[in-house]
Formats: C-alpha cells, sequence, structure tokens
C-alpha cells in the first residue's frame, strides 16, 4: 500500500478509535492533524510544514472558512430547534403522528417523525432529545425492543431528510454554495432515489421488529447491559402542547420560502423562528425573560454544533494537502470510472474520514470542486450525488452524532450499531447506485 494513503487510513483509525472513547473533537481533531504533520509529506506546500505553521496555515484556515460560510445556518437553525423543543412543537406533530400508527410501524413510525421534523428544518440533535422519550413509549406499549430505537430516531435525521429535494440541511446548502445549483438540483432522479432509499429503511426497520419479536427479544431485555430505571420507564411528554396543525405551520412556511419563493436558507430558517415565536408564544410560560433563555440555549448550541463540526473540516484541510491524499485522488482518477461515481466515491472518503457529512462534504468541495467541474458531469447530478454519498461513510462507529444518541437511548454499539450501519451506510450506498443509474438512463 502507498505509504501517504497508510498514513491517512491510520489517522482514520485513531480518529475513530479517540471519538468512540468519547473524547472532544476539539482535542481529537487537533491530535489526529499533529499525527498526519508528523508523518506526511505536503507536496504543494512551499518550504514544507512544521507543526505550529501546519496548525495555523492548513488547519485553522480550512476551520474558519467553515465557520464563515455556514454559521448563520447553523445559528438560525438551532434557535429554530429550540423554539420547537421548549414551545413542545415538535412534541405536537410527533404524537399526533404516532397516534396514527395504533401501535403498529411502530419503527418506521419513529423514523418518519424524525424525517418530518428534520426536513421541516428542526436540527437533528435536538430531535434526539424531543424524540427519545415518544418512542421509548411507542416501544414499550408495542412491547418492541429497544434496539431499533437509534437506528430509527437517526436514520430519520440523516437519511431521506437530510439529502431529499428541498431540503434546508447543511448538505443541500453547501452543494448550492459551491455548485451554484437550486435546492431542488436533478429533482426528478433525486425523487425517485428518495423513494426508494425511504421504502428500503421503512421495510428493513419492520422487518427486523418482526424479526427481533419472534426470537424473543422485547421491551424488558434483560441481556441489554444499560437497564431503564422506573423513572425513564414512568416519564411522560408535557400535556400543554400546541395544536399539531399550528405546530406544522412555521416548517413548512421554511419549505416554501426555501424552494417556490427561493429566499435565502438563512432567512426563510429565521422567518419560521419568528412565526414559530408569535403563533406560540404562550407555550412558554414567563414571558420574555423565558424567552431569552431559549433563544440563549439555541445561540450556545448552534456554536457547540458548527465548531465541532468546523473542527473536523479543519483536519480535512490538512488531509487535502498531503501527498497520500493526491495519491489517492490520482488513483481514482485512472479507475476510468463515470464523473458521478469518482465524486460518490470521493465525498463518502472524506465524510468517513471526517466523521461528519456536512465535515466531509466541506472538505471535498474545498479540495475537489474544481476538479469535478473538469469531469464534465451535470452539476445538479453532482450536487445531489454528493449530498446522498455524504451520509454513506460518515456513519462509521466513531461518529459524533451516533455515540450522542446511543448514550441517550442507554444502548451500546454491540446492541444498535448493525441497524444502524443497514439503515445508514448499506441503504445510502444503494440510493446512490441507484441515482447514478436513473441519471445514466438520461432521466
Amino acid at each position: 500500500m502507498n505509504v501517504g494513503v497508510m498514513i491517512l487510513f491510520i489517522a482514520i483509525l485513531l480518529f475513530g478509535i479517540l471519538a468512540f472513547l468519547q473524547v472532544s473533537a476539539l482535542i481529537l481533531a487537533p491530535l489526529v492533524s499533529i499525527f498526519v504533520i508528523i508523518f506526511s509529506m505536503f507536496p504543494t506546500v512551499e518550504g514544507g510544514v512544521t507543526l505550529l505553521s501546519g496548525l495555523k496555515e492548513l488547519f485553522m484556515p480550512a476551520a474558519s472558512a467553515y465557520v464563515t460560510s455556514y454559521f448563520l445556518v447553523f445559528f438560525v437553525g438551532a434557535l429554530f430547534g429550540a423554539v420547537y423543543q421548549f414551545t413542545g412543537a415538535a412534541e405536537s406533530i410527533a404524537k399526533w403522528i404516532a397516534g396514527m400508527c395504533k401501535g403498529k410501524y411502530v419503527a418506521p413510525i419513529v423514523f418518519i417523525i424524525t424525517c418530518i421534523l428534520t426536513y421541516g428544518g428542526v436540527s437533528g440533535f435536538v430531535v434526539f432529545f424531543v424524540i427519545y422519550p415518544i418512542a421509548l413509549n411507542l416501544f414499550k406499549e408495542a412491547n418492541l425492543t429497544r434496539r431499533l430505537i437509534p437506528a430509527s430516531i437517526s436514520a430519520g435525521c440523516w437519511t431521506v431528510s437530510m439529502v431529499a429535494p428541498g431540503s434546508p440541511s447543511i448538505q443541500n446548502v453547501i452543494a448550492m454554495t459551491n455548485l451554484g445549483t437550486p435546492s431542488t438540483a436533478a429533482f426528478i432522479p433525486s425523487m425517485i432515489t428518495v423513494i426508494v432509499e425511504f421504502i428500503l429503511i421503512f421495510i428493513w426497520l419492520e422487518w427486523r421488529a418482526n424479526s427481533f419479536t419472534k426470537r424473543g427479544f422485547v421491551f424488558d431485555d434483560p441481556t441489554l447491559k444499560f437497564q431503564l430505571s422506573p423513572e425513564e420507564l414512568g416519564r411522560a411528554g408535557r400535556e400543554d402542547l400546541p395544536h399539531w396543525a399550528i405546530a406544522l405551520t412555521p416548517a413548512i412556511l421554511i419549505l416554501v420560502l426555501f424552494n417556490i419563493f427561493h429566499v435565502p436558507v438563512e432567512a426563510a430558517v429565521f422567518a419560521g423562528v419568528v412565526a414559530a415565536t408569535v403563533l406560540m408564544y404562550k407555550q412558554v410560560p414567563g414571558g420574555v425573560r423565558e424567552w431569552l433563555k431559549v433563544f440563549n440555549k439555541g445561540a450556545a448550541d448552534s456554536g457547540v454544533s458548527i465548531l465541532n463540526t468546523a473542527i473536523v473540516v479543519g483536519f480535512g484541510g490538512i488531509v487535502q494537502k498531503t501527498q497520500g491524499f493526491a495519491d489517492l485522488v490520482a488513483t481514482l482518477k485512472t479507475w476510468n470510472i463515470s464523473p458521478l461515481i469518482f465524486v460518490m466515491l470521493t465525498v463518502a472518503i472524506c465524510a468517513g474520514a471526517c466523521g461528519s457529512a456536512s465535515g466531509g462534504m466541506g472538505v471535498a468541495f474545498n479540495a475537489l470542486k474544481d476538479t469535478y467541474i473538469e469531469l464534465g458531469a451535470n452539476l445538479e447530478q453532482v450536487h445531489r450525488i454528493a449530498a446522498i454519498a455524504a451520509g454513506t461513510l460518515d456513519t462509521l462507529p466513531h461518529q459524533g452524532a451516533q455515540i450522542t444518541l446511543l448514550g441517550i437511548c442507554k444502548m451500546t454499539h454491540r446492541e444498535a450499531y448493525f441497524d444502524i450501519m443497514v439503515t445508514q451506510i448499506v441503504i445510502p450506498f444503494i440510493a446512490c447506485f441507484l441515482f447514478i443509474l436513473i441519471c445514466s438512463l438520461g432521466l
């Protein structure tokens, strides 16, 4: 194996191990970057790279450029998520949809709820905390094993709603910003792909639920490492919820402004924040003082979210200047593969290296946007395949979002990761190849 590529592989492995051990991204990204600086060659940097110059001239510019480009998107998104959490709007929508299933298709229903909330602009990390207690009660009533809760929630956050045409997700925005394409890029092949991806995840979750039940795995499962306390089992949601139609209105407003009137995503989501605040003002007792706490919480969440992602992009800024990365890209070019497969592979690899879909896209577009354009592929198709591919290898075990969710659900990787892998790596890769096939047919 090429030595430079091997060093990058070791770095990614080290990144994953440290993340699995719950080392903060603020520590591990600079740490692994130092490893790469020490052992890698930087042929494109005059005079070579020292530890300090690598961190100051490669790592920090990449991280700060990401913050400059996308802070406002994270900021208004986190505000919207906080408003939906503290007004009970997200819980209202979730209970409304859950009430339709009447104990059937519980795991897929949790998946659908999270899809709707995140497609409407609610942050995935907010959805984790809002949906988990609802999912727990639904699984308890249906006597289903808790092993499927993490996959049901995270699949709704990071698959269909992340890549569907018109989504206000950061992945869609990154592609729009870099390629000058619309939010609904490659609409027909995208919709076909998203529908198939949705159906496959729905079928998998329902089949696995039935399979677990037949094998004797039910809600009360003494084999799980962490058992729930009586307080957790008896935890109920709030009762003073806004009507589901009112709760849905701000999310619909965002989608209409963003996709029909082509309002920039930052302005569209901010309009959603204003609408949600006006419509559900009374849902936060205490008036202005308590609302300020809601906004403060959202603002704080935005800072943490974008810093964790940007610091990983900084690691990517180091990687993309190494000889190993150049050799890897050169090798992929010699394979004589279609441009869309080249985009899929490079974005997926970057997402896997970063453990982040948006971070991986940021690194891939920073390093290879000109190459993607030179390949002559339809840019709308590049937009969509990049968004789908970013949601594949980002879900390797070291992904911070999965570690966070497993902690919330009190599950281990051994107990729950297999279904996460199938719904968020295997099926999205199937979606990638389906999209490429549809595009090759001229649709």
